[in-house]
């Protein structure tokens, strides 16, 4: 089997319950390590070794991110190829991940997420709201709040079923300013539309993560914010604040839906920077 039809054969599988985001994102990679394995000779699957590999990292791996980006696409197509039966040994396996800079989430301040949630502005007033509402209130990811159908609202209960990576569901939660903004959305600014999703365009279609991350943008731009705000930065806030409250970490790992506490503990150095600010402000013996 040719490097190229091993290729195909694994995104055929790998797109199965996975975003296009990802499929398009893995199937870029790997057309790029054939490319460096054919420069190399190397066009049969079964030829494949870490030496070609590294030169695929060293050629299209401008940093530390994305070198450790392509990596995770490249261990899990030579998974599949042991798997399969192509490759004896993983040469993926003695390839150490590249150490990627540790950068602190960016979140926004409980008054700056009020002015950009009460804000009456943009095209959409009671869609966007409800938006920010929703990516604020329960800490959605961009993609689970365009997943959402209504059908997996349930407005009294203050809750909604989400599908988080790796396609497993979780019930997120969220307060009672939340549900009204959504009743006021679906009561009142909702297109007639047979679209089962919650979140719709005035032609009745699904949104898309990128309207999602423009109506974010646009409202920060008209408001004159000046940092940098996107839907994660919702998302990020909702965490911190929730510690800075006095949430446990455990609680807020399973609010977000992350898989691992390791992934939650960065919040934990969001509020520790905070504390050691108020300390150099305030504290008398601080200064030098």
């Amino acid at each position: 089997m040719t490097l190229q039809e091993a290729i195909e054969h694994f995104i055929r599988q790998f797109s199965a319950g996975r975003s296009q985001h990802s499929t398009r994102a893995y199937h870029t990679d790997l057309r790029q390590l054939a490319e460096v394995c054919k420069e190399q000779g190397v066009e049969e699957a079964s030829l494949l070794s870490g030496r070609e590999i590294r030169l695929f990292l060293r050629k299209y791996g401008s940093t530390p991110v994305t070198r450790a980006r392509k990596l995770c696409a490249v261990r899990a197509f030579t998974r599949w190829l042991v798997k399969s039966g192509v490759l004896e040994e993983d040469p993926a396996l003695a390839i150490a991940s590249p150490a990627k800079p540790r950068r602190l989430p960016k979140d926004l301040s409980p008054s700056q997420v009020e002015e950009l949630l009460t804000a009456d502005v943009g095209k959409n007033p009671l869609r966007d709201h409800a938006i920010l509402e929703l990516l604020y209130g329960a800490g959605l990811r961009v993609s689970e709040l365009v997943a959402i159908d209504l059908d997996d609202l349930h407005l009294s209960a203050c809750e909604v079923r989400v599908r988080g990576k790796g396609m497993k569901d979780r019930v997120a939660l969220f307060g009672e300013p939340c549900a009204r903004a959504i009743r006021a959305w679906l009561e009142h600014g909702r297109p007639n539309t047979s679209s089962s999703a919650l979140f719709v365009n005035n032609r009745g279609h699904r949104l898309s993560t990128r309207t999602v991350q423009n109506i974010v943008r646009r409202r920060r731009r008209l408001l004159g914010l000046g940092d940098p705000v996107t839907p994660h930065s919702l998302r990020h806030s909702f965490a911190t604040h929730l510690l800075n409250g006095g949430a446990d970490l455990k609680t807020v790992q399973q609010l977000l839906g992350h898989e691992s506490l390791a992934t939650t503990q960065v919040y934990t150095h969001v509020s520790i920077e905070r504390l050691k600010e108020v300390v150099r402000r305030l504290h008398p013996r601080s200064k030098g």
